[in-house]
């Protein structure tokens, strides 16, 4: 029998529907793994179409095209090792998350994923149909178990792979970040060695798809649960692991162990990430932003920077009659230490144009939340003008306080293509752009230092539409309004939770009022990168209109 056994493990980034190009990935990975000596190349869950593909995978001409491209490849592959590779599979009119074994230029073995996720972010349900359990496949004569993703979650798909005779585990995932998630796939993946006695390769991709990035971090366990193999987190990498059989079983020989990133790190190489794979499979090679002088657009710029490199970047600063001085300079410091494009474009005479063509309308109507509006709106059709006559995708940059109770104009300061700070609380802004001023990684563009001004991130936050305001005028401050925010949304709390937790009835109610009146905002704002397991979009799904309010039902429970 085989003493050793060696996988090439392919952590690398896939574009949806770009059938070609994950095939090319794949085959050039095949094609290393040759000239290694592995005996197994294997890719993530859903590699081929990319994850998560949603509706493409229902229709026909897509999914025949996928299955196509899945025969050409084991063709082409067909003298050397076996290559494992994630894809939809459909038989007898069912469609299956499927895992695929590619030998001797045939599909020899297909793996139907069992568990079906159908929460938060996940409808796999509506997409694919639930495979029956079954058992390990054969490379050579060592049997292999892979359980896919979800399924290793459970304890019945593992202990079937186990109890018919598999040798080791070898788990595809399509695992997308969230702030925590490393801790607990490892946590998980633990029980199911102990469970099982086996050795396991948790796989996972990496890479953005719309909202979500996938952070890879693949990870190999010998039996016991001990660590053996640590991937990078974030980054492509292709790695060959070693596994040699003993007395007792299959043992993995200890490898590369990447640092984990702790959470602040974790969040924002999401968010570079986020940005670069949006831009980069969406077609787009530069981007600008509204540069305000405030935490959120400079932490914006600097994700830009880091994610494209200063060239690729263009800071607009659109000043009225109401911007500070200290706004100027620090928007304009900022973009000279960076060194990203830096243009001054005035909206003082554009909103004097505005008003005189609306004042036979308003007449004498007293000046209120319509004229800062027209402000935001105007500045939005200047940014948008500039993008669509360089070419370059506009950036907004409210973050989750605002974006959760509506402080954003529609149309106007929420206008653009994507959001990079769109799940970070305004209190973990600042927390970030801390950081960032301390810390610099390789994967970063942007320069080293403190590049974001101190006074930027230590001056009260305002919207600078109105005369001296500040953003508390409107709203709780941000760590009070943040701390009730986290009990609603992040941990569907009730008032009384927040209540309990020190917080005032009236602010409570408040921003339980703001936030569900502000969910036709959301409906309408950009992508932007997910961190959080409760992150505005797919993880949590309100109705526009919406009657429901806590505070009203809470006040009014005795009546008929």
């Amino acid at each position: 029998m085989t003493d050793e056994f060696k996988i090439t493990l392919a952590q690398l980034n896939p574009t949806v529907g770009d059938l070609n190009g994950n095939a090319d990935k794949a085959y050039n990975a095949w094609l290393s793994a040759k000239g290694n000596g592995s005996d197994l190349v294997a890719f993530p869950e859903m590699f081929i179409t990319g994850y998560n593909a949603q509706d493409l995978i229902s229709k026909p001409a897509f999914l025949n095209a996928a299955i196509e491209k899945l025969k050409t490849l084991a063709d082409l592959c067909s003298d050397g090792p076996t290559l494992a590779i994630g894809g939809p599979w459909s038989e007898n009119k069912s469609v299956f998350n499927a895992y695929l074994i590619l030998q001797s230029g045939k599909i020899r073995s297909v793996v139907e994923k069992h568990h079906l996720p159908n929460e938060a972010i996940f409808d796999e349900v509506r997409i694919f149909d639930s495979g029956e359990i079954s058992g390990p496949y054969s490379v050579g004569n060592t049997r292999i178990g892979s359980p896919i993703c979800e399924d290793a979650w459970y304890d019945d798909v593992v202990e079937t792979h186990s109890e018919t005779g598999a040798e080791f585990l070898l788990i595809p995932n399509g695992s997308p970040y969230h702030r925590g998630k490393r801790d607990e796939r490892l946590n998980i993946m633990v029980a199911r060695v102990i469970e099982s006695s086996l050795p396991l390769i948790y796989l996972n991709m990496v890479g953005g798809q719309d909202d979500q990035v996938f952070d890879g971090g693949s990870f190999v366990l010998n039996p016991g649960g001990s660590l053996a193999v640590q991937l990078p987190l974030f980054e492509e990498t292709t790695v060959q692991i070693s596994l040699k059989r003993s007395e007792s079983g299959w043992w993995v020989t200890e490898g590369e162990k990447a640092g984990v990133p702790e959470q602040l790190e974790a969040d924002y190489h999401a968010m570079v990430l986020g940005l670069k794979d949006y831009c980069i499979k969406s077609g787009f090679k530069k981007v600008l932003l509204g540069l305000s002088g405030g935490v959120d657009s400079a932490l914006v710029a600097i994700i830009a920077t880091d994610a494209l490199g200063a060239e690729n970047v263009r800071a607009v600063m659109l000043p009225s009659e109401y911007t500070s001085d200290g706004s100027l300079s620090d928007a304009e410091d900022l973009a000279h230490k960076l060194g990203c494009k830096y243009e001054y474009v005035p909206i003082t005479e554009g909103r004097k144009a505005i008003t005189n063509t609306l004042e036979p309308l308003f007449g004498d109507l007293q000046a209120d939340l319509t004229e800062e509006n027209v402000q935001s709106r105007l500045r939005g059709l200047l940014l948008m003008a500039i993008s669509n006559k360089f070419g370059e995708m506009l950036l907004t940059t409210g973050n989750k306080s605002e974006m959760a109770v509506g402080y954003a104009t529609i149309y106007g300061d929420m206008a653009g293509g994507y959001n990079p700070i769109k799940d970070l609380y305004k209190t973990r802004v600042f927390d970030i752009c801390c950081w960032r001023n301390a810390n610099h990684c390789h994967w970063m563009k942007g320069p080293k230092g403190s590049v974001i001004p101190e006074t930027t991130i230590s001056k009260p936050p305002s919207a600078e539409l109105r005369p001296d305001q500040k953003d508390n005028d409107s709203l709780p401050d941000y760590p009070i309004l943040d701390g009730i925010l986290q009990i609603l949304v992040d941990q569907d709390g009730s008032l009384d939770d927040c209540e309990a937790a020190g917080y005032k009835k009236a602010d409570v109610e408040h921003v339980e009022r703001l936030l569900y009146l502000s969910e036709y905002k959301r409906f309408q704002s950009a992508p932007g990168t997910r961190l959080s397991p409760r992150a505005f979009w797919l993880d949590r799904r309100y109705p526009i209109i919406n009657k429901w309010r806590e505070g009203i039902h809470r006040n009014s429970s005795k009546k008929i």
